[in-house]
């Protein structure tokens, strides 16, 4: 049973990844929410730590800057989008 919640946080956390990615390369992006995607993508990919803290520490740096007024909407809503498949991840 703990192989299929695995397997489903694992596709969760690649939908959030590759979410994060299209913020992260769009030139339309204001710099510091791309550099903030990326630096939430590098979290993401640490395997030294469980899914879930990653989930956790990617949730609090994305959630920061989605109050950000600067920010256009299409970026809002692919990192809610984002959120919500990492909000989802349980270890």
């Amino acid at each position: 049973m703990g192989s299929k919640k695995q397997k489903e946080n694992e596709e969760r956390l690649a939908k959030a990844i590759s979410t994060l990615q299209s913020v992260a390369d769009s030139n339309i992006t204001p710099r510091n929410i791309r550099k903030i995607a990326k630096d939430a993508i590098v979290m993401l990919q640490d395997a030294k730590l469980s899914m879930g803290v990653r989930a956790a520490n990617a949730i609090s740096m994305l959630d920061e800057i989605s109050q950000d007024p600067n920010m256009p909407s299409f970026a809002r809503v692919t990192i809610w989008s984002a959120l919500s498949h990492l909000e989802s991840i349980r270890d």
